[in-house]
């Protein structure tokens, strides 16, 4: 194969995991909590004795969109959304991980936990324990969690250390292999659910756009066999 197919290979595979990519979001694009995800391209030039050089872009990446979400009013009380930047801590089979959907429930034991059973973590890593039968469940802006007046607890709130360092896991949970530090600024709001942060229009404009990409590099591809099979024809009459 020439170097012009080995190029529009390359090109073909970024563009079809872009496609998967976006696909993946419009799918998400009404998922609490979800973050939208994109790939992020590098260059790859080679310069080629008595010729031209040769260039590839190929996805090296993945970026994480950190634009807030739509807060969207539930009147829950295990239900908290965050206003800036950060992500509550769960605690997962695997690790801690990082979320930003706040839909919680309490466990059999009496644990602030998520719908799949993940607990929820304090700052230091603590599991958040809700007494039993607590009435009057407050939480602060800043986390805090009280019942009847009296101080029971806080939900933590972190970002990684690096904000680039973040791997998705599932629909809304992410690993960092960095560590993670309290977040400051960031408000907890009580009875609230953060929207997925997912423009559809845009995602659907962009899919037409690559895939549009993707057809004309196949229709090269298929041009380019057709030429080489002809080729290949004549040289041997």
């Amino acid at each position: 194969m020439e170097n012009t197919g080995y190029t529009t290979l390359t090109r073909q595979s970024g563009l079809l995991r872009e496609i998967q990519v976006i696909a993946n979001n419009i799918a998400n694009a009404a998922t609490t909590g979800y973050r939208e995800e994109s790939l992020i391209f590098a260059e790859y030039v080679k310069r080629v004795e008595n010729g031209p050089s040769i260039s590839m872009a190929t996805p090296s990446a993945r970026s994480i969109s950190s634009l807030q979400g739509g807060l969207q009013p539930t009147g829950g009380t295990l239900d908290f959304a965050i206003e800036g930047d950060g992500f509550f801590l769960i605690e997962a089979a695997d690790g801690n991980r990082l979320t930003r959907a706040g839909s919680f429930s309490l466990s059999a034991a009496g644990e602030l936990a998520t719908h799949d059973g993940h607990r929820v973590l304090d700052a230091g890593g603590a599991p958040v324990f809700l007494p039993p039968n607590a009435t009057d469940l407050r939480v602060a802006a800043d986390g805090t969690i009280s019942a009847e007046g009296r101080l029971i607890g806080q939900i933590g709130l972190v970002r990684p250390l690096d904000p680039n360092d973040l791997i998705r896991e599932g629909g809304t949970l992410f690993r960092t292999d960095v560590g993670t530090k309290p977040v400051e600024g960031s408000r907890i709001l009580q009875g609230f659910l953060e929207g997925s942060n997912v423009d559809p229009i845009a995602q659907v404009a962009r899919m037409v756009e690559v895939q549009r990409a993707y057809e004309m590099g196949q229709s090269f591809l298929e041009n380019e066999n057709t030429r080489i099979r002809e080729t290949l024809k004549t040289m041997i009459r």
